[in-house]
């Protein structure tokens, strides 16, 4: 099973879970409901300082090539998070980290942590365009174009996910274990979409 099979499999599996994370009602969620400018900006600086974090602890226990992966994710994720905090006045980060982060973070298996970093990938890839689409509809061309960067910076991580998959996934075993890994990372994230947005009174699923 090559890397794209990997890919292919994995997004037909979440159909559903990511198509509702990539939904207008994801950033809702992720600021609990507060929906002015620095409440957004907060939370994307969250969710890049998590990223940071997670990546730093897996390529300081990971070995060579996917050491070396790990490390530019965490060096990108820190410059998305510097270049967002530049749109605020101050921040401090979240010390809790989402269920996604807290998924990945126990994982230390090469070929679990090789999947969650697929799925971590998909269910941001679904998510960021939000933040692209608020600061559109906020008539704010300069901070949807940096929302835009750190978008396309995904298809770096898309490149090192394959790169990932290579070294880590041996056999089909191997595979389906990364796989299973992504479903459970996008799962976690989807879960505490709908935990937030339920405790926010709001109907997770689309209305038809």
């Amino acid at each position: 099973m090559t890397p794209d099979d990997v890919f292919e499999r994995v997004r037909e599996e979440n159909d559903t879970a990511l198509s509702r994370l990539g939904s207008s009602k994801s950033l809702y969620a992720a600021t609990g409901g507060e929906m002015e400018t620095a409440d957004v900006l907060r939370a994307a600086a969250d969710a890049e300082h998590a990223a940071h974090e997670t990546f730093q602890a897996w390529a300081d226990t990971s070995d060579d090539l996917v050491h070396e992966l790990y490390q530019e994710t965490s060096d990108e994720e820190a410059d998305h998070y510097d270049r967002v905090t530049a749109e605020l006045d101050d921040h401090t980060p979240s010390e809790d980290a989402s269920a996604m982060h807290a998924h990945l973070r126990a994982l230390d298996d090469p070929v679990e942590r090789a999947g969650g970093y697929v799925g971590r990938l998909l269910a941001t890839r679904a998510s960021k365009e939000q933040y692209v689409g608020f600061f559109v509809g906020q008539a704010d061309p300069q901070t949807a174009q940096l929302f835009r960067d750190l978008k396309g910076d995904l298809d770096d991580q898309n490149v090192r996910a394959h790169d990932l998959l290579d070294a880590v996934c041996d056999t089909a075993e191997d595979s389906q274990r990364a796989i299973d890994a992504a479903t459970d990372t996008i799962q976690a994230a989807y879960d505490e979409y709908t935990h937030q947005l339920e405790s926010l009174g709001v109907n997770p699923k689309p209305v038809c």
